[in-house]
């Protein structure tokens, strides 16, 4: 479904600071995966996100969806079959505007726009719907700012918003770290969720080990630009912890940490 082919990446070419991170990368992840992605900072795990969402240009090599090249495409084109939820939940949402304004933000997304009023009156019994499946109470505050609205809140509705229109993929970008450990598990929990029941293809960077080991059907570890562990079925079932973190330090010791 989605395949990264020979990719190489290098950053501030001619500079002092240039740096090569990506040389012939491959990685496909077939429909309905739900790949959790960890590795050490600088590994290459969110600049992968970015290069398939659109954010950052690709040296060389193709990106594949459903065998279209959508290499040179456009981020805003992307999107109409990407949804990604940042780590930030500021950058999910719009804090000027209220819940209401959010959800039918995110429920005409890829649609065109005329001249006609931004609210469909007849849809917001389905928002509220929608927010009423958080437990958090949103669905009765349909005409609050969300920049008044917490941390955890925001995320889960950002979540909810970029998952309100038919995907191709989702993609997660270690959108629990900036929460207290109780929001994050609600997220966790939501997130899983929401994948099962629309079967989402999905990608999540996380540097929650445990949340690698318990969501999704496959884990993968990178390292310095490379793929240096892929789980899938029994045997990331039968992975722990311990199992991961011991890789990782072994990792750390190799890099003379």
């Amino acid at each position: 479904m989605l395949k990264l082919e020979n990719i190489c990446k290098t950053y501030n070419i001619g500079t002092v600071n240039e740096s090569t991170l990506f040389t012939n990368f491959n990685l496909e992840v077939k429909k309905g995966e739900f790949i959790s992605v960890i590795g050490s900072n600088g590994s290459g795990k969110t600049s992968m996100l970015n290069m398939i969402c659109g954010s950052i240009p690709i040296d060389s090599g193709r990106i594949m969806v459903q065998g279209q090249d959508i290499t040179r495409m456009k981020e805003h084109q992307r999107s109409k079959f990407i949804g990604r939820v940042f780590q930030d939940p500021a950058k999910g949402t719009c804090p000027s505007m209220n819940i209401l304004q959010n959800m039918a933000m995110a429920d005409n997304k890829g649609k065109p726009f005329n001249l006609t009023g931004g609210i469909n009156k007849k849809r917001i019994s389905f928002y509220q719907e929608q927010l009423s499946r958080l437990g958090l109470g949103l669905e009765d505050k349909l005409y609050v700012k969300v920049g008044a609205l917490s941390g955890g809140q925001r995320q889960a509705m950002a979540l909810l918003m970029s998952t309100m229109t038919p995907l191709d993929f989702l993609i997660l970008d270690e959108h629990t770290a900036a929460l207290d450990p109780k929001t994050s598990e609600i997220i966790m929990e939501l997130t899983d969720e929401i994948v099962r029941e629309k079967q989402l293809t999905t990608l999540m960077v996380t540097h929650n080990l445990r949340h690698a080991v318990t969501y999704g059907n496959r884990m993968i570890m990178m390292h310095q630009g490379g793929i240096v562990l892929d789980y899938e079925g029994d045997k990331k079932k039968n992975t722990n912890v311990e199992d991961v973190m011991g890789i990782f330090n072994s990792i750390s010791v190799e890099c003379g940490n």
